[in-house]
């Protein structure tokens, strides 16, 4: 089964220091390169930030467009990880391996409907 691993943090916390930042990436690669090692990995990117994207939402039967920042909400997505598990238990055993920042960081485990 596959299971899409989205990783978010607050919104609010202070951008990362650059010693931090590079930390996070190294941390991100060494887990990608230990998930393509077990063929659990099937795709994984980082998110380009809130204020260049773009939420299609239906109201009133009418589709409406808003552009980034979305001020409405309190986390931001940051990236994810599809991989492939036998189980959920699996799938939150990779999770927990993800890097994250102290203080609001966060791995949501989701399974995926079969198509």
């Amino acid at each position: 089964m596959r299971y899409m691993l989205l990783i978010g943090g607050d919104k609010a916390a202070p951008p990362p220091q650059k010693a931090e930042m590079e930390a996070m990436v190294q941390g991100h690669q060494r887990f990608a390169e230990e998930l393509q090692a077990a063929r659990k990995m099937v795709h994984g990117e980082r998110l380009r930030p809130d204020e260049e994207a773009s939420r299609v939402r239906l109201k009133a039967g009418q589709r409406q467009v808003t552009d980034g920042p979305f001020t409405e909400t309190k986390e931001v997505l940051g990236g994810f990880y599809l991989i492939e598990c036998d189980t959920m238990k699996e799938a939150v055993e990779w999770a927990k391996k993800i890097p994250l920042r102290e203080g609001g960081g966060y791995v949501e485990v989701r399974p995926i409907w079969p198509m």
